[in-house]
């Protein structure tokens, strides 16, 4: 089956980083349009897989929080990336929509009985989405969709309490090799502390995109009050986000916390970095749809705070394999880290249950549950013939 991905970036984000393994698993007749060029797509061609990128950057101004006037500036970008998409589709048997943006435009873009797929990635609430993008979304999931994978309950029942048709939903959780976090030597990850510069001190690890609803503000404030902790930040701004990231070294460099703040941008050595941490972190104020650095520190054996909302309570199971605090609270999350640090016990048991818990959301259960999908259709055409 000829099978046409689409991705609205080539950037590293969430979605991208959870799609790889099945395309390197699955190259066979695939093919990826990006509106976006970046790392994703050497990393894409590597698999042996063709990437066409269709670049208008007028697409950009598009973000979560946009309403009518934006959507309509852009919708000349719109009306041009459809004629180049709707040529390439024509030649396919499936579209396979990875992100809200792509699905959009796929969902104009395909031919009448071709099937798409959107795997759909985000919480459409109103503290993710302006009201008219999630009306949008909604109306085109419903008609436009053959099949909404829903990578947690918790977005799929974002989408059904916004309108949208629960028949057409099907729940796959994300998928993570474990082995890349079982192959890191005690000589690797003290090089790595001794990188950062907090060989002795304890290093509290946040791991993602610089970004408000990511939380990385919290964690300084939480930190101020832990005399000694350290805070490793290990991402960077990729949205238009560059004013939180520089407000977040401003508040690194006050007295109270400066030298005790260390930014390390985009990294690729994710599971050394998580072995070297002695705390991860997640700390979204705003429910995640899933979670995937909340099962990597997990799988890398470390004690995982994580926000209790969105997806991370499919994941953690509440003082057994992790702990939660509510989103947004500086003094909980402090508490958290304190007691950690302070009950190695604690620590050893949820880092242990953690890894357990971790190896539920495993890459062959992700290849399965997307499969299982792909092969609705490929039945359906075999009917038809």
């Amino acid at each position: 089956m000829k099978i046409l991905y689409v991705d609205q970036t080539g950037q590293l984000g969430g979605g991208e980083l959870a799609i790889l393994p099945w395309l390197r698993a699955h190259p066979e007749g695939a093919h990826v349009v990006l509106f976006e060029d970046g790392p994703f797509r050497p990393l894409i061609e590597e698999c042996g897989i063709p990437v066409d990128v269709f670049t208008l950057d007028t697409l950009k101004g598009v973000r979560r929080e946009s309403g009518v006037r934006s959507i309509l500036s852009a919708l000349p970008a719109f009306a041009s990336l459809r004629g180049r998409l709707a040529r390439l589709a024509a030649g396919f048997d499936l579209l396979y929509a990875n992100s809200q943006k792509a699905f959009l435009l796929a969902a104009l873009s395909k031919r009448r009985g071709q099937p798409l797929i959107w795997h759909l990635r985000d919480i459409l609430t109103a503290e993710h989405f302006s009201p008219i993008l999630r009306k949008l979304a909604v109306f085109a999931g419903n008609r436009y969709a053959s099949v909404i994978i829903a990578n947690s309950h918790a977005t799929a029942e974002s989408f059904v309490a916004a309108g949208g048709l629960r028949h057409k939903v099907r729940v796959v959780h994300d998928g993570i090799d474990p082995r890349p976090f079982d192959s890191i030597t005690p000589e690797a990850i003290a090089v790595l502390r001794k990188e950062i510069g907090s060989e002795s001190s304890p290093m509290i690890g946040i791991f993602g995109r610089l970004s408000p609803w990511k939380g990385q503000h919290i964690l300084l404030e939480a930190i101020s009050a832990i005399p000694g902790a350290h805070a490793v930040l290990i991402g960077d701004a990729l949205f238009g986000e560059s004013v939180y990231a520089e407000g977040l070294k401003l508040r690194a460099n006050q007295p109270d916390i400066a030298g005790r703040v260390h930014f390390l941008g985009f990294r690729r050595d994710i599971p050394a970095l998580m072995q070297a941490m002695d705390i991860i972190v997640h700390a979204s104020t705003s429910p995640e749809p899933f979670g995937l650095v909340i099962v990597e520190g997990m799988l890398a054996r470390k004690p995982v705070i994580a926000t209790r909302a969105g997806g991370a309570i499919e994941i953690i199971q509440e003082g057994e394999s992790g702990m939660l605090v509510t989103p947004g609270s500086i003094s909980e999350l402090r508490t958290a880290i304190e007691r950690l640090l302070s009950d190695p016990a604690a620590t050893e048991r949820l880092s242990r249950d953690g890894r357990r818990r971790a190896e539920m959301f495993s890459l062959e259960a992700l290849f399965q549950g997307i499969s299982t999908v792909i092969g609705e259709f490929k039945s359906r055409d075999s009917d038809l013939h």
